[in-house]
């Protein structure tokens, strides 16, 4: 019995010796900040849902001086169509560089959009799961960047309606 006890004894000293090894070999990241990332979106949260604007007042808005509309996907799709007068920054692109490249003035009002303002659900504008829709990765990350002025189109529309002013190259 006590052969036994021991070799339990050492077989969970070896265990944790294990783990505490492991540990070491995946230290902690201070480039990636999840809990810093949560408290982000609880920021953003309501301040994002007092920024949703209807189509009209989004092209109303469009024509105001100081504003900048961002189409935020891929360049590929920005290329394959967009709403007329978008600039194009992909989201997996965003820096502070790139941001201030294309954005200039932290104050500039932005209007974002993404693949689920449409109805089509067609090249190149394919949905994304409701969850992972792209205009709330851009609200966040441009707010998480110091754009403070973000508005961003809530309604569903049809790039064929030509109210939509949808650019196809």
């Amino acid at each position: 019995m006590r052969r036994l006890m021991t070799a339990l004894a050492l077989g969970a000293i070896a265990l944790t010796a294990t783990a505490v090894a492991q540990e070491k070999l995946q230290p902690n990241n201070a480039q990636i900040d999840y809990r810093g990332f949560r408290g982000l979106t609880r920021d953003v949260e309501q301040i994002r849902e007092q920024r949703l604007v209807s189509h009209a007042d989004f092209e109303r808005m469009a024509r105001e001086p100081n504003t900048i509309v961002l189409d935020a996907r891929s360049a590929d799709a920005y290329a394959r169509g967009h709403i007329d007068g978008a600039v194009n920054l992909p989201f997996t692109d965003f820096t502070d560089r790139s941001l201030a490249g294309v954005l200039r003035d932290p104050n500039v009002r932005i209007l974002i959009y993404c693949n689920n303002n449409f109805s089509n659900n067609a090249e190149p504008v394919i949905l994304k799961r409701v969850e992972l829709a792209l205009n709330i990765q851009t609200f966040i990350n441009l707010y998480g960047y110091g754009y403070r002025n973000v508005y961003e189109l809530s309604d569903v529309v049809d790039f064929n309606d030509p109210a939509v002013r949808w650019v196809a190259n």
